[in-house]
């Protein structure tokens, strides 16, 4: 295995705006198992800072609540693993304030935002391609993952990138997004 530095790489968990079944926007429910998951999985392979974005107050809040209680409540000494993992979830109102932290975060870089999805859209990047943007450009990158039915157009259409499907070897394709997620960084931060 090669070992390797990529730029930085931010994970965003949108739960606005998101699309329901009908691609209508809506605001989803934050998940108790996103959090730990997907931290973890940030963990494993290096992502910066995992942004969990909501403009729900009480759903910032819930999030607050579980985060604390691994971090400073009875879980922190039960299982500092997942503390460590947890220690790197942000939760933020919006797509352009995880931008902007990015932004201070990373002075004199770009930031350039990256979007998933299920669904095919026109001018897509490989996995390959985004694995080499991340090796050979010098920017943050923020990779955007869409809760509940995934990311709206706007969102998708505003992305500097836009990454190629998850691809099975069925025709079915709505991946639970710790799935995505992990499979996604397995590929572009991966040790081949």
């Amino acid at each position: 295995m090669k070992n390797w530095s990529p730029s930085s790489v931010y994970l965003a968990l949108l739960h606005h705006p998101v699309k329901n079944k009908n691609g209508e926007t809506i605001a989803s429910a934050v998940t108790n198992l996103d959090l730990h998951d997907l931290s973890r999985v940030a963990k494993t392979y290096g992502v910066t800072a995992v942004y969990v974005i909501t403009p729900l107050t009480d759903q910032q809040a819930l999030v607050r609540k579980i985060i604390s209680h691994w971090q400073e409540g009875w879980g922190s000494a039960y299982n500092p693993k997942r503390r460590e993992a947890l220690n790197l979830v942000r939760v933020i109102e919006s797509l352009d304030a995880a931008v902007d932290e990015i932004g201070s975060l990373e002075p004199g870089r770009p930031v350039r935002t990256i979007a998933t999805g299920a669904e095919k859209n026109n001018g897509v990047i490989s996995f390959a391609a985004c694995r080499q943007k991340l090796t050979s450009e010098s920017a943050a990158y923020l990779l955007m993952l869409g809760t509940a039915w995934g990311l709206t157009m706007d969102i998708i259409a505003s992305a500097d990138y836009v990454l190629a499907p998850i691809r099975g070897n069925t025709g079915y394709n709505h991946l639970p997004v710790r799935a995505a997620a992990a499979i996604i960084l397995d590929r572009v931060l991966g040790t081949e």
